[in-house]
């Protein structure tokens, strides 16, 4: 493993850790004294706690439970989503769990709009700042990918809705409704500041000028398997003849990519557009892992079923044909 994969992940480690914190002290500090509740696994967790504790006498630590119900949903994760993408998501869980247990309940102030405000903030910081570099605070983010993998014609964004409005309604008929629109308002500020950090969109279109197109492509297709759009460019100031290479992905995808670009011609430019809406086809991680997979001469009736009979054919002819697989030195419209 060399030194700058042994960098790379150095960060991504101390990103999740400081992510976790962030998350862990939201919530100890502004959330749980107030009883407004925090987004997804952690939110059920406190509400779960509060329920035992208040109905069943029952004593049980938020963070062991944020563990104990992230574990199923890792074994999901691990097998239907991408192992990497769990491993950090489950490391950042990990923590979470242990800065909840040894962090103290300690209200910082008894106004309960300024503990849902400045919760909400604070988780946000960490859990925007985990997405910018491809890290997911784990959860609903895997529970919201699968089933956005299920039902292609829907967007992660509903399931959260959804499972989000699920804890806010039983909060409020549990307890009084005010917290319910407290954990409402919490939840507000929560994803407005992660849409400032990162970004609301789920899909992202990326645009490169480069004059190494055919290696950046290649890059590209060998990373994320998506298809990439050749666009003959022209420099305004330089007047020399460049490319653009037009690629849409996961908001998710979007550190792997930039990192990707920058090994590959730092002296390129990249613009990166939001997605409102994509009409075609567009791979998910496990439907580009298949690809891989056939690429490699590795066919099997688990890629037949991931991809779809027809998709299927296409690629299997194009990784027959020899002339498709490997993209050539200059593309045909490209001036010797």
């Amino acid at each position: 493993m060399n030194t700058t994969v042994l960098r790379e992940l150095a960060k991504k480690l101390l990103i999740a850790v400081c992510a976790a914190f962030l998350c862990a002290m939201s919530m100890n500090f502004f959330l749980v004294p107030a009883k407004v509740y925090a987004s997804g696994i952690n939110g059920a967790a406190q509400l779960i706690t509060d329920v035992l504790r208040d109905y069943l006498h029952l004593s049980l630590s938020i963070g062991v439970l944020v563990l104990l119900l992230n574990l199923p949903i890792a074994l999901l994760g691990w097998f239907k989503v991408g192992k990497s993408f769990t491993f950090f998501s489950f490391i950042t869980v990990l923590f979470t769990s242990f800065f909840l247990s040894v962090i103290p309940v300690h209200p910082l102030s008894r106004d309960i709009l300024l503990n849902a405000i400045f919760g909400g903030m604070i988780s946000a910081v960490g859990v925007g700042v985990a997405l910018k570099y491809g890290i997911s605070t784990g959860g609903l983010d895997i529970i919201a990918i699968y089933l956005t993998r299920k039902n292609r014609n829907a967007s992660s964004g509903k399931y959260f809705l959804i499972l989000n409005g699920i804890i806010i309604v039983i909060a409020g008929a549990v307890y009084e409704w005010q917290y319910a629109l407290y954990t409402l308002i919490s939840r507000f500020v929560n994803s407005y500041v992660i849409d400032m950090i990162h970004t609301k969109y789920q899909k992202l279109t990326v645009i490169t000028v480069t004059d190494q197109a055919d290696k950046l492509v290649s890059a590209m297709q060998d990373q994320f398997d998506r298809g990439a759009t050749i666009i003959p460019s022209y420099g305004g100031f330089t007047k020399k003849k460049r490319f653009s290479v037009m690629i849409v992905i996961s908001h998710y995808e979007l550190y792997k990519m930039e990192q990707l670009i920058k090994e590959v011609d730092p002296n390129s430019f990249t613009n990166i557009l939001e997605t409102n809406k994509i009409i075609g086809i567009f791979h998910t991680e496990e439907q580009q892992r298949a690809i891989q997979a056939m690429k490699h001469g590795e066919e099997s009736e688990r890629a037949r079923h991931t991809l779809g009979d027809e998709d299927y054919h296409r690629f299997e002819q194009l990784f027959h044909t020899k002339t498709n697989v490997t993209i050539p030195g200059r593309f045909p419209f490209q001036d010797e």
